[in-house]
C-alpha cells in the first residue's frame, strides 16, 4: 500500500481597504497577502471567490510575501455585500431566561442590512436617537453554496467558513414593536470579523466557545452547546 499524505491548509480570509481601495486577502502570522493581486480579474471580491468556488486556487498564494501589516489596511466586514444576513434570536438558553421571554417552537427569524455593519476596530456607533445601544456576541456562519430546501445532513457542505459578529442592538427601537428590525439595523451597529476561518479546521458539530469583554470584564460567555436551534436546523 502506498502512503498518502494530505495537507490541510486553514485560511483566515478578510475583506479591507487601503490606500489603493477595497481589495481580500488572506491572513497570516507573517502579514496579508493581497489576493486581489492575483485573483481580482476573476474574483473581484471575497464573497466572489467563495461563490465561483475560488478558495482552491487560494492555497499556491498563502506562503507569498505579504503586500500588507494589519496596522497598514482598515478592516472591512468580512463579507462587505451579502446576499443576505439572516439572523437567529433568542437562540442560546441562558439568554432566553435572561430576557424572560419563552423558548419558541421554530427559530426567531430577523434580517439585518449590509449597510448596518462595519468591520473590526472601526467603532460602533450608537445613534443620538437612543442611549440603549447593547452588546451581543455572536457567530457568523458564511453560507459559501446556495441552496434551498437543504437537509440537515446536507447543510454542512454549504459551509465556507465562520467569523465572530457583534450584534449591536438599540433596546429601545428594537422594542417598538414585535418586529426587531429597526433595533437591529443603525448604521454602524453590527461587527463583523476581523476574518473568516475556513472550515477544514472546525469539522462539523465543532464545539465552538463565544464570548464578549467590556473594557475587559466579561459580560458573555457561551458554547453551541446551549443553542436552542443548532446550525444544521437554522440552515
Amino acid at each position: 500500500n502506498r502512503g498518502h499524505l494530505e495537507v490541510i491548509i486553514t485560511m483566515k480570509l478578510a475583506s479591507f481597504s487601503t490606500a489603493q481601495g477595497a481589495s481580500y486577502g488572506v491572513v497570516g502570522a507573517k502579514g496579508i497577502v493581497d489576493l486581489r493581486r492575483y485573483l481580482g480579474n476573476q474574483f473581484p471580491d471575497l464573497k466572489a471567490l467563495i461563490a465561483g468556488n475560488g478558495l482552491a486556487q487560494v492555497a499556491q498564494h498563502v506562503s507569498a510575501t505579504p503586500d500588507y501589516q494589519a496596522s497598514d489596511v482598515t478592516w472591512l466586514p468580512v463579507i462587505p455585500n451579502p446576499d443576505k444576513i439572516v439572523c437567529v434570536g433568542l437562540n442560546y438558553q441562558d439568554h432566553v431566561v435572561e430576557t424572560g421571554r419563552d423558548n419558541t417552537e421554530q427559530p426567531a427569524i430577523f434580517l439585518r442590512l449590509p449597510e448596518s455593519q462595519v468591520g473590526h476596530r472601526p467603532p460602533i456607533l450608537r445613534p443620538r436617537e437612543s442611549t440603549h445601544l447593547d452588546f451581543e456576541a455572536e457567530i457568523a456562519v458564511i453560507i459559501g453554496k446556495a441552496g434551498r430546501r437543504i437537509s440537515q445532513k446536507d447543510s454542512w457542505s454549504h459551509v465556507a467558513g465562520y467569523s465572530c459578529y457583534n450584534d449591536g442592538s438599540v433596546r429601545d427601537w428594537q422594542r417598538h414593536t414585535i418586529q426587531w428590525t429597526a433595533g437591529k439595523n443603525f448604521a454602524q451597529t453590527g461587527g463583523f470579523g476581523p476574518w473568516m476561518l475556513t472550515p477544514d479546521h472546525i469539522p462539523p458539530g465543532t464545539k465552538l466557545t463565544l464570548s464578549c469583554r467590556l473594557n475587559g470584564e466579561p459580560m458573555q460567555h457561551a458554547t453551541t452547546e446551549q443553542m436552542i436551534f443548532r446550525i444544521p436546523k437554522i440552515i
